[in-house]
């Protein structure tokens, strides 16, 4: 892992080491497995962010499943809009199913709550959201994620499909901004 990248004006330093990464998501695909055991889910991911999770996280699973998308955004830049823009919709019926949300990162968990909501008007058998990265700091909504993959500091991160303006998602690890040394 490079000990720092530049995408676009700002910094980035190593956080989360790739093979740490594949590591927990392979834990993740073992508990959700035992849950899932004897069902077929649905993983519904959250794009653009949760790509690259959702991909080695349904790898991860050894259960039949099948895999839903939906768009949604709440980031300009590398602040929260505090606004749910809902870009791309469902395509599949979740009514009696069992769906798993996949999301890249629960911050505020403004975006979850409402993807929740918009969810349970559709009926499904359960629910259950596998984030891989949340800001416990940063919650302003009470929301039960069952599958957390690293409860990580309020700073901002890209990487493993996450991103800062575009840059980053192609990233195998993850990293978060350089914040300057006050001593300078």
């Amino acid at each position: 892992m490079a000990a720092q990248i530049r995408l676009h004006e700002l910094s980035f330093v190593p956080f989360l080491h790739a093979d740490q990464i594949q590591q927990r998501v392979a834990e993740m695909g073992r508990e959700i497995d035992a849950h899932y055991h004897d069902k077929q889910p649905v993983f519904l991911g959250v794009l653009n962010g949760s790509v690259i999770f959702l991909a080695d996280l349904i790898r991860a699973c050894a259960i039949p499943s099948e895999m839903a998308f939906i768009r949604l955004r709440s980031y300009a830049g590398t602040q929260s809009t505090g606004e749910i823009k809902e870009i791309l919709g469902l395509d599949i019926d979740l009514e009696n199913r069992h769906v798993i949300i996949v999301e890249d990162i629960v911050d505020s968990g403004r975006t979850m709550a409402h993807l929740l909501q918009e969810i349970a008007t559709m009926h499904p058998a359960s629910v259950a959201v596998a984030t891989l990265l949340l800001k416990p700091e940063m919650l302003e909504f009470s929301l039960d994620l069952q599958y957390i993959g690293f409860s990580i500091p309020p700073k901002f991160v890209v990487g493993y499909g996450l991103d800062y303006n575009g840059l980053g998602r192609e990233l195998p690890a993850i990293y978060q901004l350089e914040t300057p040394n006050p001593a300078e």
